[in-house]
């Protein structure tokens, strides 16, 4: 059974810096990509980054580019998302989630599996 494990949210103030991680377990995910999206209140899914298994070629959204970054180390099956310069516009539920490589990474719909979730607050 697959499961994504999520920690590391919480409220930061403007300015701050978190470290999300999501921890993989339950198949061999060397063939797949692992994205980070985030939902807001009354908010589509938004697409954040994604990061492939194997090798270390990464995608970000626009609006957390250069202040965001997806790493992940293989022997503890654990993706991060490392933010800094958080801004309340980052106020979210961040999920980690896994999907087969291919194109359009950033399209929730294509992903397989999903972990709760964790919430991340940022105060001005």
């Amino acid at each position: 059974q697959v499961q994504l494990v999520e920690s590391g949210g919480g409220l930061v103030q403007a300015g701050d810096s978190l470290r999300l991680s999501c921890v993989a377990s339950g198949r061999t995910f060397s063939s797949y990509v692992m994205g980070w999206f985030r939902q807001a209140p009354g908010k589509d899914r938004e697409f954040v980054g994604a990061v492939t298994w194997i090798g270390s070629t990464t995608w970000y959204a626009d609006s957390v580019k250069g202040r965001f970054t997806i790493s992940r180390d293989n022997a503890k099956n654990t993706v991060y998302l490392q933010m800094n310069s958080l801004k309340p516009g980052d106020t979210a539920v961040y999920y980690c989630a896994a999907r087969l490589s291919g194109t359009n990474v950033d399209d929730y719909q294509r992903y397989l599996y999903w972990g709760q979730g964790t919430q991340v607050s940022v105060s001005s």
